[in-house]
């Protein structure tokens, strides 16, 4: 037998030998992965379904079970204004004294063929307080927001003195007529906001204030 010929066979052996620890190797590694995901399985808790919570909204007095605003605060439906004689908080809620100045205002207007409506009328707290968050929101800051929604403390609709008149001719026909009943656009800016003033109906209603922030100076 040559050299040439040996040499062949060794080389031959050496490379079944070489496959064959190539092919252990690759068992090897892959018993230990399998052990150690095993290991990993068996350690870790399984998930649970509703494992991370939702933060629950703040549940506020007046307010309905998930936050939202809700007719007990005093929230009227928009398109759909109250009468009021309606039994709903918005008008019920209203002092005793507005409310029945405006109940004979009402029947004073429905013989001119005008129907005064409450767009807005008692609030709670709350209402008024995400009214206010809305328009800071809506007119980009508190100060110019103050123009238009008061402060829980310091609104006429909170304390129940206050009710915002629609539509646009209910409120055009208690401003020419109000003082009659002791009612009185307060806001130059709010034409549709009356409050009762006792002394109207003998001497007028009072300057109009350009907007709430001149009342609170």
């Amino acid at each position: 037998m040559n050299s040439s010929a040996a040499e062949a066979r060794r080389n031959r052996r050496a490379a079944a030998l070489f496959a064959t620890l190539v092919v252990a190797l690759i068992a090897v590694v892959f018993v230990v992965q399998q052990a150690l995901t095993g290991a990993s399985a068996s350690t870790s808790p399984p998930p649970q379904t509703g494992q991370v919570q939702q933060e629950a909204p703040v549940k506020q007095a007046g307010a309905d079970d998930d936050g939202r605003i809700t007719a007990a605060d005093g929230l009227i439906a928009e398109g759909r204004p109250a009468g009021v004689d309606d039994d709903v908080p918005a008008v019920t809620n209203l002092d005793p004294q507005l409310l029945a100045a405006l109940r004979r205002a009402a029947a004073a207007a429905s013989a001119d063929g005008v129907e005064l409506r409450v767009n807005s009328g008692w609030r709670s707290r709350e209402f008024q307080d995400r009214l206010l968050e809305d328009a800071v929101k809506k007119y980009g800051s508190a100060e110019e927001a103050a123009r238009w929604v008061a402060t829980a403390d310091a609104s006429e609709h909170v304390s129940g003195d206050a009710a915002d008149i629609g539509p646009w001719k209910a409120a055009d026909w208690l401003g020419r007529h109000g003082a009659a009943f002791g009612l009185c656009q307060i806001y130059g800016n709010e034409p549709w906001h009356f409050e009762l003033r006792a002394k109207a109906s003998a001497e007028g209603c009072p300057r109009m204030l350009r907007d709430p922030t001149e009342r609170r100076r």
